[in-house]
């Protein structure tokens, strides 16, 4: 029997579930860019291949997969459960330029495309949107980290009501907003944007004030999955990273300082993967139990789950 491998510290230990999620024949991954888990617990990973949502047990038994109209632009992934009580997928589609709303079978209910904004957009300039988020009331907020570097806001039918941003690294300006996420543990929500090349997080009001920035602790932020009083940012240099309530480090899972510096990452050969090092996170998300899953930008995927030892 092989020896257990536990990473994290006092606090948040973890057993690597080695061979966790195993792919039927005929389904591969593309690049694994966002993984989410539902109310029981079952864990769906986007990735850039024609199956771009696959669904798994806890255990990583496989139940389905679908999704060919992201093949090639999966990559912002958010699981919201609505006012309605019910649960809902929302992905930003970089390809098509498209945030789009699924039920968790994957029925299309709701489309939103560019904004109308020629002040940003032509021809030219062009818009990527990388993620997408849902405040309590409804409200949809879309990154666009890879065009033009703005927020986009929208009421919950998808009609456009205010846009932020701009390339910059002054308070309210970013440099590719990567990911996108509402904070709950305040007195107040607010919305948490992955300042990626800013290397730093940033916070602003739903109505898109500045309040402060998050800049400690943090190499290439992608994105973040809240979970209790805590919040778990995949480092896409390579580690996990998990804060407190106020945003203090409570540690780094997976850590691996050498990866991002190979040449060819994050596509290195695979002699150089070790189960308790990551190498490329981008997704992360937390199950009822605390057990940790992440997704990984490589070109043929790379998911680890990590069961909460305590």
């Amino acid at each position: 029997m092989s020896e257990k491998l536990v990473i994290g510290n006092a606090s948040h230990s973890y057993e690597v579930a080695q061979g966790w999620g195993k792919l039927p024949e005929g389904i591969a991954y593309g690049y694994t860019h966002g993984i989410v888990v539902d109310e029981n617990d079952n864990v769906y990973v986007h990735n850039t291949g024609k199956d771009s949502v696959i669904k798994f047990d806890k255990d990583g038994n496989f139940i389905t997969a679908w999704g060919p109209e992201f093949e090639g632009g999966a990559h912002g992934f958010y699981l919201h459960r609505d006012n309605d009580g019910i649960e809902y997928l929302y992905f930003a589609d970089t390809n098509r330029g498209l945030v789009v709303k699924t039920t968790l079978d994957g029925e299309t209910l709701l489309e939103i495309g560019r904004p109308d904004r020629p002040d940003l957009y032509d021809a030219e300039r062009r818009y990527v949107p990388t993620d997408v988020c849902v405040a309590p009331n409804g409200d949809i907020y879309v990154s666009d980290g890879y065009g033009q570097f703005h927020i986009h806001h929208y009421d919950a039918k998808g009609n456009y009501i205010r846009s932020w941003g701009g390339r910059g690294s002054e308070p309210g300006k970013v440099i590719e907003p990567h990911g996108i996420s509402i904070n709950l543990r305040g007195e107040e929500p607010e919305i948490y944007v992955a300042d990626r090349r800013n290397s730093r997080i940033q916070v602003f009001t739903l109505e898109g004030e500045h309040k402060r920035f998050v800049d400690h602790n943090l190499d290439l932020p992608c994105s973040f999955y809240f979970f209790g009083d805590e919040v778990y940012i995949p480092d896409l240099d390579s580690r996990i990273t998990v804060l407190d309530r106020n945003d203090r480090l409570i540690t780094h899972l997976g850590e691996d300082q050498q990866a991002y510096k190979q040449q060819g990452w994050p596509n290195l050969p695979k002699s150089y993967y070790r189960p308790d090092k990551f190498s490329s996170p981008h997704g992360v998300c937390v199950d009822s139990q605390g057990n940790v899953y992440v997704a990984e930008w490589i070109f043929d995927g790379r998911i680890t789950k990590l069961v909460r030892q305590q």
